[in-house]
């Protein structure tokens, strides 16, 4: 601490007149001199500015802490190392709320066939889960969707027509709750009615997905090749990617409805500008955890404009999850940008880019991708901040 020091200079001049007096007369006439003392002054207080922490984002909190891979938050390394799951969940009204979602890193939501959609999530840390799901079926452009994760894909069966072939792949690692030609459950399940209808009664855990992974034979780590380190460009806390560098580019975006694309769920997405966040919403109402009670909040969206087909009478969809140059929107801290996608293989990583050729800058944390339907779709159009964007 700084302290204040007081220096007294004394300067003394002394006058002495000697007079004519008596001879032996002593007596000095003059100035009477008061001896001076040293005085020290007392140190003045002074404050103490407040010391600033400074956290170096490139130094783990921990030992054995790394960067996750789908958040860019600090994770232990055996997460990173281990693969996700790709979680199927129902979005019905009647199947909320649901288990492990405080622990998803990615949320997908995608049209299926009668005007419903269905949800994906790619699960981190997800071994010590008591509960997850409830889970469901899965259509074929989920799993092309989940394979640049590396993960293991959990679900209650499919349309056997259309996602039997990418299922039973050698490379494709999936836990299937209905057993058969697509790959067996191998235990994982359980059932817990809770007054629902059977088809939201499906449930597994972490120690039973651990256990399944073990007999199938699965591997639990990542391979070799895994593209984790390159899949999302992330910056940190300390330097937020606002979007102000693109001007009026980038537009407000702080109430993002996509009942548009999603007329059944309505689903939906409120900027929290005191978290930096967004909430989301499910036929009007927060989505949240069921076993933490927490809403789904997400730093970064991403609205993927897709190629589709409607392949049969049924209904089914076809989304082209590999594509060059489709274009969508990029969603965060309170703004949105126009950016065009790209995806060329299984494994590789969905990118995005900004308007000039920039790989897009995510901010740490989670992420929604809303994949809808191609200008011109049935189901095409979303509105942020009162304006409606179809083309």
């Amino acid at each position: 601490m700084k302290k204040a020091k007081a220096i007294i200079a004394a300067g003394l001049t002394a006058a002495m007149l000697f007079g004519c007096g008596s001879a032996g007369d002593e007596s000095v006439s003059g100035l009477s001199v008061e001896k001076l003392e040293d005085v020290s002054q007392p140190e003045e207080a002074v404050a103490e500015a407040p010391v600033e922490e400074t956290v170096d984002e490139d130094v783990p909190p921990a030992e054995g802490m790394v960067r996750s891979y789908f958040t860019n938050e600090w994770v232990d390394e055996a997460v990173n190392s281990n693969r996700p799951l790709a979680v199927m969940y129902p979005i019905n009204k009647e199947a909320q709320p649901q288990y492990g979602l405080s622990n998803v890193a990615v949320f997908y939501e995608i049209m299926e066939e009668g005007s419903m959609s269905r949800q994906m999530g790619i699960l981190e840390n997800w071994e010590n889960l008591e509960r997850i799901g409830n889970i469901r079926s899965i259509r074929d452009y989920f799993v092309y969707a989940a394979l640049e994760y590396d993960p293991i894909i959990v679900h209650y069966g499919g349309p056997e027509l259309y996602v039997k072939s990418i299922l039973t792949r050698d490379d494709v690692d999936n836990l299937n709750g209905v057993g058969g030609v697509m790959g067996s459950d191998y235990g994982a399940f359980f059932r817990v009615p809770e007054g629902s209808t059977s088809e939201h009664t499906a449930f597994t855990d972490g120690s039973h997905v651990t256990a399944a992974i073990e007999k199938a034979k699965f591997e639990k780590e990542h391979r070799d090749d895994f593209e984790g380190e390159s899949h999302f460009n992330f910056t940190g806390y300390s330097n937020p990617n606002t979007l102000e560098q693109y001007g009026e580019s980038a537009v407000e975006a702080t109430e993002i409805d996509m009942s548009g694309c999603f007329p059944v769920t309505k689903s939906a997405l409120k900027y929290d500008e005191s978290k930096g966040v967004y909430l989301k919403t499910l036929y009007g109402n927060a989505q949240k955890d069921a076993v933490t009670g927490e809403q789904l909040a997400f730093d970064n969206v991403i609205i993927q404009r897709t190629y589709h087909e409607v392949r049969d009478d049924n209904g089914y969809l076809a989304y082209q999850m590999h594509d060059t140059t489709r274009d969508g929107y990029f969603i965060t801290r309170g703004k949105m940008i126009h950016v065009t996608w790209e995806k060329t293989s299984d494994y590789g990583p969905t990118t995005y880019y900004d308007e000039a050729g920039n790989e897009v800058v995510f901010n740490t944390g989670k992420t929604m991708i809303f994949v809808i339907q191609e200008k011109g779709g049935s189901f095409s159009k979303f509105t942020v901040n009162g304006v409606t964007y179809a083309d």
